[in-house]
């Protein structure tokens, strides 16, 4: 195979390097996984994922010798990039950083082209960078052979939500959990977004103290599950919507129908770039982006459902 190649992908020629590079070992009977098969796979979805990107500021999980090779947590927007591609410059403590965004399928081409496997997404939108529309919880089993456990705290962050008034979606992260993701209007600051989902968590684990846990330290946890709210504070990231995971085999992380909690057979690494594609036609959550809700009345719904809990 040559070196280099064109592929044109809407209004952009782009120069394509090494598909033949193996990125992510074979699972199994599986073949191993090769940027060209990255690309491949992030040129079908792109009309599934884009939605989940478009105007976020990106964090790039770079694996350019594969997973056995370095793993680059990359934030800044390398000066190397094509100038098509949309940046967009947020504050830190210390200046500020230039982030990636993702619009179209040309930038996801492109990033599967500079061994981008993951792409972990900002809870806001540019240029609203300071306003979250994304509340999301983080769940991962105490074990690895513990998944019901997820399910069920994935059913009551559901619960709960649907109590105070917001819409949710349910996400395999094809790590070892899964994501609860509920939406927003965005009119709110990452402070505000950030207390409302440790009040959200407190709740839960005060109403289920044998089963979920609200403690940091993972000596404080015993069997319990963490209710992980970390990544709704600013200028933290989750994995997006359909991304593969830097993983053997190429799992990823795939949105789900609630009704497909029942199945058994589900895992938090049951879809890859041979199957997400199929699952993502199948729209499982439906019109959820559009059923955003302003935080403030969910916010005083969950307070008063605590003082009623005593």
């Amino acid at each position: 195979m040559p070196r280099t190649q064109s592929l044109r992908v809407g209004r952009h020629t782009l120069t394509l390097h090494r598909q033949d590079k193996t990125l992510l070992p074979a699972v199994g009977s599986s073949d191993a996984i090769t940027k060209g098969d990255l690309v491949g796979y992030y040129r079908e979805i792109a009309p599934f994922m884009l939605p989940h990107l478009r105007g976020r500021p990106l964090m790039l999980e770079r694996l350019p010798d594969g997973l056995d090779g370095s793993r680059i947590m990359q934030k800044n927007t390398p000066a190397y990039f094509p100038e098509w591609i949309r940046r967009v410059t947020v504050p830190k403590e210390d200046g500020t950083v230039v982030h990636p965004v993702c619009d179209d399928t040309a930038t996801l081409v492109y990033l599967a082209d500079q061994a981008a496997v993951t792409l972990h997404r900002w809870q806001s939108r540019a240029p609203a960078v300071r306003h979250p529309d994304r509340v999301v919880f983080d769940l991962d089993p105490s074990g690895d052979d513990d998944f019901e456990a997820v399910r069920a705290a994935a059913r009551q962050v559901r619960e709960l939500f649907e109590d105070i008034g917001l819409s949710s979606g349910a996400m395999t992260t094809g790590s070892r959990g899964l994501h609860v993701v509920a939406v927003l209007k965005g009119r709110h600051t990452f402070d505000d977004v950030h207390d409302f989902a440790k009040e959200a968590a407190g709740a839960l684990a005060a109403a289920h103290p044998d089963r979920l846990t609200t403690a940091v330290r993972k000596e404080d946890r015993g069997d319990r599950l963490y209710l992980d709210v970390q990544r709704n504070a600013y200028a933290q990231t989750a994995v997006a919507p359909y991304t593969v995971r830097a993983r053997p085999g190429a799992p990823v992380a795939t949105p789900i129908a609630w009704d497909q909690l029942d199945d058994p057979a589900l895992t938090a690494r049951s879809w890859t770039i041979d199957n997400a594609l199929a699952q993502a036609r199948t729209r499982p959550w439906g019109d959820l982006a559009r059923r955003g809700r302003a935080l403030g009345p969910a916010r005083d719904a969950l307070r008063r459902l605590r003082d009623e809990q005593g």
